[in-house]
């Protein structure tokens, strides 16, 4: 299921007491947001998951992609269309699992309104990066201080806080979305692997815009 999520619209102006007013509330429901590209999905997006999960008593988890990814606003193939057709399918597949487009960049925006927020290690390092501030430390500081629970998967040799890691296997640290495009293919959940079989999506750009094309002329 796509939806659009716009922050501005969400029921709670501060994500801290979102959070604790969801846990205080007995029938009220946990809800975690992942953001990324999922370009391809992997099977480590989904560990990582599964691990918030279980570890975070979510009830429902969102992965959220922007239409512009921040730092990676150079992402041509797949279209975005394409990927979030892919990623309905394993939302599909897994009944906890919401796939959300939306048009804001930073996490502390994408995040309104949710208990958690998922990410990478390399994610964290990155938004302390005052670059994606204006170079304003204090709006850093303010965008860090808004956040949800946060919950974090390693990525080494990044650092991050101990308290705020997921307890997850080690393979999921080494694995990643480039690696999947470009030497292990396996790394894709299945509905990935099953796209890219058929259009070249990640591993062949060229047969990918052939049916592109084709698909545009029917």
């Amino acid at each position: 299921m796509v939806a659009s999520h716009d922050p501005a619209s969400d029921p709670a102006a501060a994500p801290h007491a979102a959070a604790s007013s969801a846990s205080g509330a007995g029938d009220a429901l946990r809800r975690g947001v992942f953001p990324g590209s999922f370009n391809p999905p992997t099977r480590a997006h989904v560990a990582i998951s599964e691990a918030a999960r279980d570890q975070h008593c979510l009830d429902e988890l969102v992965w959220s992609v922007s239409r512009v990814a921040l730092a990676k606003e150079d992402v041509q193939r797949p279209s975005l269309e394409d990927r979030v057709d892919v990623l309905n399918e394993v939302g599909s597949r897994l009944d906890w699992l919401e796939i959300v487009v939306t048009d804001v960049q930073l996490l502390s925006d994408i995040a309104a309104g949710f208990d958690v927020i998922v990410m990478g290690a390399d994610k964290w390092h990155q938004i302390h990066d005052p670059v994606f501030y204006g170079n304003d430390p204090a709006s850093r500081d303010a965008s860090i201080a808004s956040l949800p629970e946060v919950a974090i998967a390693a990525r080494p040799p990044q650092d991050c806080p101990a308290h705020l890691l997921l307890d997850l296997p080690d393979w999921v640290g080494q694995a990643s979305s480039t690696l999947a495009r470009t030497t292990d293919p396996g790394m894709m959940v299945p509905e990935a692997a099953r796209f890219d079989a058929e259009t070249g999506a990640w591993t062949d750009p060229a047969r990918y815009e052939q049916w592109r094309a084709n698909q545009q002329r029917h």
